[in-house]
């Protein structure tokens, strides 16, 4: 990155802080070189605090780390983005964004998040659990039996029924992809590529 910090009287340049997965804007901070490098180097988000006239880590005091997923610049090179994974609430006031809002994005990646703390974090009584000790054929198998109820379902005009056999398909999908070690967005790359 080619920031011109002299842009600024400071020698200060904004970063904005923006949420990988649902690109919700987190939070603003300022950066000069050091702050841009150590980001850089550490993958935790370094800003220069301004009011305490040093650089600053978001979270080396909370634990709720701003972890980079990306950097770049604006098309003025005097504004750098920040795409984060937060390490949980982003404001000192505890709300998800310094702007009060809710840091909510596509339900399937926070179902998918859940089951992929399942299988990190087993938890006896979870039906997520139960299926991935079962192994990968079973999962495969329920991911077919509820692919032929769906099929099934789609054949007559029961609105709950079908859209019921749809959320139990795409829920063992997320499982099998979890057993399997990918993701969706492993699949939405491929489809992406595929456009």
């Amino acid at each position: 990155m080619n920031i011109d910090f002299s842009k600024s009287a400071d020698g200060l340049v904004p970063a904005i802080i923006q949420d990988n997965k649902t690109a919700k804007v987190l939070m603003l901070g300022y950066m000069n070189p050091d702050a841009m490098a150590q980001t850089a180097a550490t993958k935790k988000v370094t800003f220069y605090s301004r009011s305490k006239k040093r650089l600053w880590v978001k979270g080396e005091t909370s634990g709720n780390f701003l972890i980079v997923v990306s950097m770049g610049q604006d098309c003025d090179d005097d504004t750098i983005l920040i795409k984060v994974d937060p390490v949980g609430p982003v404001c000192h006031t505890g709300s998800d964004t310094c702007f009060n809002e809710e840091n909510k994005g596509n339900f399937l990646f926070e179902l998918e998040a859940t089951i992929q703390d399942r299988k990190k974090n087993p938890q006896k009584e979870s039906y997520t659990n139960q299926l991935f000790n079962k192994g990968i054929n079973k999962i495969a198998q329920k991911v077919g039996e509820e692919a032929v109820e769906l099929v099934i379902e789609a054949k007559d005009d029961n609105k709950e029924l079908f859209l019921g056999e749809a959320a139990d398909l795409m829920y063992h999908y997320l499982v099998l992809l979890t057993a399997k070690g990918y993701s969706l967005d492993d699949v939405i790359n491929v489809l992406k590529n595929r456009n």
